[in-house]
């Protein structure tokens, strides 16, 4: 059974909406690093439960639980808020990883806190959590291809099939990048992750 009060319990949270329709579209990396981090620990997130689909392992020693909250973007951080409260997880160990749209497909970024930038998906966390201050893996998806265009019409778009090869390393790279923060620390997996590339 997993302790509650286990001060070696991690949060991984992957961003994304849900349902068939957004499977592809650039607002889901968080979704598809998660299940790619899933496989890689030999697990599926398959419990329903905290408005979000989860499930527990073991890391290094450590409880890990993985999360892809099913409140669509704009309310995940009230399944964050409601698995990280019940397990006693505090910001400093929930790693979030989501969609930048100021990094090219391919090109991660790894930081230790910093403000929502715009995502609603992070800024709903940082509402519900009262901090700034958990780890991100922020994945490229690529700039609006013009100032005007419309911001919702762009995350909601799908890849060409060059920005899917970039994006598939991209993507392994954050599933290892999440498990580098806990094995390592942010420093070391920022000085090892960003500006990666394809």
């Amino acid at each position: 059974m997993f302790s509650r009060q286990s001060s070696e319990n991690w949060l991984i949270v992957g961003l994304g909406n849900p349902g068939r329709e957004y499977e592809k579209t650039r607002h889901n990396t968080g979704f598809r690093a998660l299940d790619i981090l899933a496989g890689n620990l030999g697990v599926k997130v398959d419990k329903l439960k905290f408005q979000g689909l989860y499930t527990q392992t073991v890391y290094s020693g450590k409880k890990v639980f993985l999360l892809k909250p099913q409140t669509y973007m704009n309310l995940s951080g009230r399944s964050v808020l409601q698995l990280s409260a019940y397990f006693n997880i505090p910001p400093q160990r929930i790693i979030v990883m989501f969609d930048d749209i100021s990094l090219e497909p391919g090109r991660l970024r790894v930081r230790s806190e910093g403000s929502a930038g715009g995502h609603n998906g992070i800024k709903s966390i940082i509402s519900e959590l009262g901090s700034q201050e958990f780890p991100r893996v922020k994945i490229g998806v690529g700039a609006k291809p013009t100032p005007d265009y419309d911001l919702a019409s762009w995350v909601l778009s799908t890849f060409s099939a060059n920005e899917e090869k970039a994006l598939a390393v991209s993507l392994k790279n954050a599933a290892d990048a999440a498990l580098c923060i806990i094995d390592h620390g942010v420093p070391e997996t920022a000085n090892r992750f960003n500006g990666s590339r394809p």
